[in-house]
């Protein structure tokens, strides 16, 4: 099986239920606190790709950097939300599951299955 990384935020509910799901399958996983280990732009991008979803689809809105930076407003390009999603973590949804060429943001946390499809 391929390698599996879970980018999560610890204190967030899904986030826990979905490793708890993997870890109750006996998948092994690698879990990335991505407000610790930060995205880069490129890692960001590249996982973008995997999910085939734009930076807008997997913005946080209800968070309080959104309404301070007036996103909904502004009319951002994809590289300008990209650089404000690396630049401010709590925009990211989460959780996000990697494995290999494939990536899905696991909301709700049944779309785990996907990768195994």
């Amino acid at each position: 099986m391929k390698k599996i990384t879970v980018y999560e935020k610890p204190t967030c509910t899904t986030c826990r239920n979905v490793s708890k799901a993997l870890m109750e399958q006996g998948i092994d996983f690698e879990k990335v606190n991505y407000y610790i280990d930060h995205f880069s732009k490129r890692k960001l991008k590249s996982l973008l790709k995997k999910m085939k979803m734009k930076p807008v689809e997997v913005i946080r809105i209800k968070e309080k950097i959104y309404k301070e930076l007036d996103i909904k407003n502004k009319n951002y390009s994809d590289e300008e939300l990209v650089d404000l999603m690396v630049k401010h973590p709590d925009l990211v949804q989460r959780p996000i599951i990697e494995m290999g060429d494939k990536a899905i943001l696991a909301r709700p946390p049944e779309r785990i299955r996907e990768l195994f499809k």
